[in-house]
């Protein structure tokens, strides 16, 4: 990856850009008004499954999809990591930004949805996904933007919710059929890339915050070859 993310995009080292979104505005306002219903969405820890696949890996430079009020990001900074995060929410990226300038780190923010934030092809030593809600398209555009951002050797790590996937269409207006899944990234895997994990586990669930309710997670963690 370059030192900085491809031109055009909305990057800043220290705090979230301002009205330089790029990607669908509802998206954007569904998402700002989940977060502004509440003082505090998530835990403030670091998810379970990305810090057990990554506590094998070498530092380098991550992507963190979907990074919502930061603590991946945080942690990952804190670890040595070269962070960029990614986050459609600018309610979200505030404390994440907020999070890390208190931790004394630096984490270069986008504010873009995946398919829309142009950043550079084959640049991340890991490509990070912990429960992201990527809308599908019929060109399968972010599960393609997933993989095509992993450098050779690198690693992508998609975490989700064991079940979902296989739920109804409910009173909530959530799908499945909407979002990408785990399955559907496995599915475009080729010969340029191992497989190194995809299981079924139970989740550690960190304390407090929304989604404590579900059990298991579903890991997908692959390492491109060329």
């Amino acid at each position: 990856m370059t030192d900085d993310i491809a031109a055009g995009s909305p990057v800043s080292d220290t705090s979230p850009p301002g009205d330089g979104y790029l990607g669908d505005p509802a998206v954007r306002a569904e998402w700002d008004n989940r977060y502004a219903d509440r003082q505090q969405l998530w835990s403030g820890r670091p998810n379970g499954a990305l810090v057990a696949e990554v506590a094998g890996l070498a530092p380098g430079r991550v992507l963190d999809v979907g990074c919502g009020e930061g603590a991946d990001a945080v942690w990952l900074a804190r670890g040595g990591w070269d962070v960029t995060a990614l986050e459609v929410s600018g309610v979200a990226l505030e404390r994440a930004a907020g999070h890390a300038r208190d931790a004394g780190l630096t984490v270069r923010w986008v504010h873009a949805a995946l398919t829309e934030a142009g950043l550079p092809p084959a640049s991340f030593d890991l490509v990070s996904a912990q429960y992201p809600a990527l809308l599908r398209t019929p060109d399968a555009a972010a599960e393609r933007a997933l993989l095509t951002a992993v450098a050779p050797g690198g690693v992508l790590l998609l975490v989700h919710h064991a079940g979902m996937d296989t739920r109804q269409a409910d009173d909530s207006d959530f799908d499945p059929a909407d979002y990408v899944w785990p399955s559907m990234v496995a599915a475009l895997l080729n010969d340029d890339w191992v497989v190194e994990v995809d299981e079924q586990r139970p989740r550690v669930v960190p304390d407090g915050g929304a989604g404590v309710h579900h059990t298991d997670d579903v890991v997908l963690r692959a390492r491109r070859l060329r």
